[in-house]
């Protein structure tokens, strides 16, 4: 047959004629329209080194050292130690370094975007740029629940990454992740993206990760995952693996999210989160098929907050939001996630179902005023929780 036919004529061509040719078959579907880029002066060989000479200038290597306080070794408080070594009163001192990757997405300006984990308590960022210069760096802000943090260098001679949307992204879609693994120095694998809005993984508090099998392994952290048009869609943040190496499971900060995020850290030095004012479930699809749309996903309201956003905004318990500013709302984390990285103020579209029929809201984002800790902060333990005041309304308040 045909497929068994142009199995026999690849294998009677040259060898490095018949790679190409199985490599260009292998990568020639589009991403966003382009198909796998080829190179003229060396065969025509598929490659990604044109995408790559226009973006690799702008990630970069990013180290920290951190002051911490180390306690004297329990031999001290020994009796014998005590009388010939005397009574350590107070607490040692010790620099920790660690290393990440960071990406220049305004050269006008030198801000690099990074992750939050990278440079966590950091007293001292250096940044190291393609050309090995060494830059030191400034915080402008930082936002844990979101894992992103912006930093900003002198901005003469830089390279930045283009600014994609993740909105357009699709599972599939070819990418390439940039990064200092290890330490090692600039590295880019690449791959496709595995799936989207992953979240539920106890990473961060707002979840909503592109996933990816392009090797992203520590030191990858606060890097790049660009697309085939050579533009940043999202910030490396972490990787499921049981030995703390790559198996195929990685996770992006969806770049979206990231530049919500930045727009805020550059202008208030931090995320004045927003809330909506009300409980939400997800739209599960027998309840999507009782409202006659079947396929429909959303997320429904369980409580009215008194005096909050959404009450002022005349929304019921029992609606069903499933637009949110003219786009599809997935699930309730996906809205949770959307409302909280608009700007406190700012007026959004809602739409959805409500009795049998539809109905359109407008929605004045209020302040999220709930005092909340995350568990790393309080104790190692309790890593990947939220802690917060329970609300009053809440059935298990008071009990113990």
């Amino acid at each position: 047959d045909a497929p068994e036919r142009t199995v026999a004529h690849v294998l009677r061509t040259p060898t490095r004629i018949a790679v190409a040719a199985m490599a260009l078959l292998a990568f020639q579907g589009p991403a966003h329209g382009q198909g796998f880029p080829l190179d003229p002066g060396r065969g025509g060989i598929p490659t990604l080194a044109p995408i790559l000479d226009e973006v690799t200038a702008g990630v970069v290597n990013i180290a920290t050292s951190t002051t911490v306080q180390v306690a004297p070794n329990p031999l001290l408080e020994d009796p014998f130690f005590r009388r010939f070594f005397g009574v350590l009163e107070e607490w040692l001192e010790r620099e920790v370094q660690s290393a990440g990757s960071g990406v220049i997405v305004d050269a006008a300006n030198g801000y690099v975007l990074t992750n939050y984990h990278v440079i966590e308590r950091a007293d001292r960022i250096s940044v190291t740029l393609q050309d090995h210069r060494q830059l030191e760096a400034v915080l402008v802000g930082a936002d844990e629940a979101t894992d992103v943090a912006l930093l900003q260098i002198p901005s003469g001679g830089l390279t930045a990454v283009p600014f994609g949307t993740s909105r357009r992204v699709r599972v599939g879609d070819f990418v390439v992740a940039i990064g200092n693994p290890f330490g090692i120095g600039q590295t880019v694998t690449s791959g496709i993206v595995s799936a989207l809005g992953r979240g539920g993984l106890n990473i961060r508090g707002f979840e909503d990760f592109i996933q990816t099998n392009a090797s992203i392994n520590p030191g990858n952290s606060g890097g790049a995952l660009i697309d085939l048009n050579g533009e940043l869609i999202g910030i490396s943040t972490a990787i499921i693996g049981p030995t703390g190496g790559n198996v195929g499971i990685g996770f992006a900060v969806p770049v979206d999210m990231v530049r919500a995020v930045m727009d805020q850290l550059i202008r208030y030095g931090e995320v004045r989160r927003g809330r909506l004012g009300a409980d939400l479930a997800d739209l599960a699809p027998g309840e999507a098929n009782a409202r006659g749309l079947p396929g429909a996903t959303g997320a429904v309201v369980t409580r009215i907050e008194p005096g909050g956003a959404a009450e002022a905004a005349g929304l019921r318990s029992g609606d069903a939001i499933t637009g949110f500013n003219g786009e599809d709302v997935r699930e309730a984390r996906d809205l949770r996630n959307r409302v909280g990285l608009v700007p406190v103020g700012e007026t959004v579209r809602l739409s959805g179902l409500r009795d049998g029929g539809r109905f359109d809201a407008t929605l004045t984002i209020a302040e999220d005023r709930g005092a909340a800790a995350y568990g790393a902060d309080v104790a190692p333990g309790l890593a990947g929780a939220v802690l917060a005041d329970i609300d009053p309304a809440n059935p298990v308040e008071g009990s113990t």
